[in-house]
């Protein structure tokens, strides 16, 4: 993708190991019912042109919070087994009857791979003109241990098996003067720090069986209480010294401390992705976007109907840009 402003902008690149094998990670990302649960980037998320999907869909308020055993039901539906057509898409990020960020897309899946590993791309475009995100590609790779490719970790210490999770998309933002500049400073970082606490979250899922929901309730508490921290000894040290000066001084030592302090085991946490990729051979494979992006086309203008009542009925697919493809995800 051409740059927006005069320096190209980088590609977003979040890379985690989990602790799982390889058909449970795939249901929990591959299912739109589980992964608009772990991945704030989305409220809901409603797949157009799958039959099964809906059947299963309605599964999900059976479903318990924990994620599914070892290979249940993985790669039953059209869009994740191997050979799989392409599936068009709605997603939502806001209320169902407010604010919100809405578009379509389409995405395709691997199940299957010579060396071990499985992929999945895809491409997407707003119907909301103030959305950062007008719109982009990207792909999930899935680097199980013992994978042929040399970007994947292999076994843990403990050997237990897992799986290095690996995201690299980009996006096109505004147009109008200063959108670039937004994007590159505030909007760009903020995607991919979300993209990455959303990956933690998931690992806590899948790892610990801690459920999204709850994953969110604990990372707000902790916020909570290192806020009440800074906060308290702010005061004391103002009604101490009798001067607010000392205490507004005091409030921002403690408050660095206190972001420096690790987040709790049970929290999510951006800061334990991998941002960039790793040096040599491992980390352009992980980085190399996969052939199965560049075959796959832009949703299509054609409307289609939606396949729940809480969609929105006023919005329907566009065309993205064709010039999305596999060499703009590359990092420099």
């Amino acid at each position: 993708m051409p740059g927006q402003g005069r320096r190209p902008t980088k590609p977003i690149y979040v890379e985690l190991s989990i602790r799982t094998d390889l058909d449970t990670l795939w249901e929990l990302t591959q299912r739109p019912w589980h992964h608009q649960r772990w991945d704030a980037r989305f409220s809901r998320i409603d797949y157009l042109n799958s039959p099964s999907e809906q059947s299963a869909q309605s599964e999900q308020s059976t479903r318990s919070e924990h994620p599914p055993e070892s290979g249940a039901e993985a790669g039953t539906e059209k869009g994740t087994a191997e050979g799989a057509e392409p599936v068009r898409f709605r997603y939502l990020l806001g209320l169902a009857s407010g604010p919100a960020l809405t578009g379509s897309g389409v995405t395709t899946a691997e199940r299957r791979r010579p060396d071990g590993q499985r992929v999945s791309a895809l491409r997407f475009a707003s119907d909301s003109g103030w959305s950062p995100l007008r719109e982009g590609a990207g792909y999930w790779r899935y680097l199980p241990s013992g994978s042929k490719d040399p970007a994947a970790d292999g076994t843990s210490a403990d050997g237990e098996p897992h799986v290095a999770f690996v995201t690299g998309y980009d996006y096109r933002s505004w147009r109008w003067p200063g959108g670039a500049q937004l994007d590159r400073w505030l909007v760009r970082p903020f995607v991919g720090w979300l993209t990455a606490w959303s990956f933690d979250r998931l690992r806590l899922w899948a790892e610990r069986g801690i459920s999204p929901e709850r994953a969110l309730w604990h990372g707000l508490a902790e916020v909570a209480v290192r806020a009440g921290a800074v906060a308290l000894a702010g005061v004391v040290d103002a009604a101490v010294t009798g001067q607010a000066v000392a205490g507004v001084l005091t409030a921002g030592v403690v408050l660095v401390f206190a972001a420096l302090v690790p987040p709790s085991p049970l929290t999510p946490a951006a800061r334990r992705c991998r941002r960039r990729p790793r040096p040599g051979a491992r980390g352009r494979a992980a980085a190399r976007a996969p052939r199965l992006l560049t075959a796959l086309a832009p949703p299509s203008d054609r409307s289609a109907p939606s396949t729940s009542s809480t969609s929105r009925k006023h919005l329907s697919p566009r065309r993205p840009s064709r010039n999305l493809g596999t060499t703009t995800l590359e990092q420099p």
